[in-house]
């Protein structure tokens, strides 16, 4: 099955220091990009929950967003983790060394700083065990939601192939009927003029005609691309970027299509085909 980027999960457990939340949402994007917004505690976590969301998605723009209730029972007054200012100490120290006409650290950026300042009754393992149990939950939920939508993005994408195909279909059988009513009329001109007719040239002039309209490899080039869009799909897995060349050379063939039409129908047809192609590529950037 093709994934959707586009997806929103949220899961929110009780744990024994306090209540959290989790929220995730992903929107197409054409790299993977993580943004995290939680509070300043959680910021030792990040680089576990980032390498978790890398492990289960590819693509798209990602916004994870951490809330956390402590328990009132295990809320009292925070303390310093002394292992941690002596840490920074020693690092802010080596910066002033390589820069001395740096500022130091204000008061505010150290209590900031991640595992500087402990909640009692909370370890930075238990907050980390915990996030990381969430992200996953979150994930599983983004997963099936992103599966869910993918589906119909591919049901939608099977009913234009469909309709391109018929389109296709039809117009193949219009240019042998184009070029003999080219020979027609070009008969027609010629007993008008009272000129003797020369059966080589009459044939010469309608064998060039034909090359010129003839529209038969850009019909099947078109078909096997359709094809392809079926077998991808039917495949599944991360298809987005491969899907998206498709279009580029479907609006190639349609493009050819409309140049060479000498006929109505067929330059219907090219533009049906322009603006189904285009239906396609907007919803095929939200896939993964």
């Amino acid at each position: 099955m093709i994934t959707s980027m586009t997806g929103f999960a949220n899961v929110a457990k009780e744990f024994d220091f306090g209540a959290m939340s989790l929220e995730l949402r992903s929107v197409n994007h054409r790299y993977l990009e993580i943004q995290f917004r939680m509070p300043d505690e959680f910021k030792s976590v990040e680089n576990p929950m980032r390498e978790a969301i890398v492990a289960k998605l590819t693509r798209g723009k990602v916004d994870c967003r951490v809330a956390f209730a402590p328990k009132p029972s295990s809320s009292g007054t925070p303390q310093l983790n002394d292992q941690a200012l002596a840490q920074l100490a020693e690092l802010s120290g080596k910066i002033a060394t390589r820069f001395p006409g740096h500022p130091p650290m204000s008061v505010a950026e150290i209590l900031r700083w991640p595992g500087v300042v402990d909640m009692p009754g909370v370890s930075a393992d238990m907050l980390r065990d915990a996030t990381l149990t969430l992200v996953n939950d979150a994930l599983a939920q983004l997963h099936d939601t992103r599966l869910r939508e993918g589906a119909k993005l591919s049901a939608m994408l099977l009913e234009r192939v469909t309709k391109m195909e018929e389109l296709a279909k039809k117009t193949a059988p219009l240019i042998p009927q184009i070029v003999k009513s080219y020979e027609e009329k070009l008969m027609a001109k010629i007993a008008e003029s009272n000129l003797t007719p020369d059966d080589e040239r009459i044939r010469a002039e309608v064998v060039l005609f034909a090359s010129k309209v003839d529209v038969e490899e850009e019909l099947d080039r078109l078909n096997a691309h359709l094809s392809e869009i079926r077998r991808i799909l039917k495949t599944g897995g991360a298809v987005g970027k491969r899907l998206d060349f498709l279009m580029q050379e479907l609006n190639r063939e349609a493009n050819t299509l409309g140049s060479k039409s000498v006929a109505v129908d067929i330059s219907r047809t090219s533009m049906e085909l322009k603006v189904l192609i285009e239906q396609m590529r907007e919803q095929i950037q939200n896939i993964e």
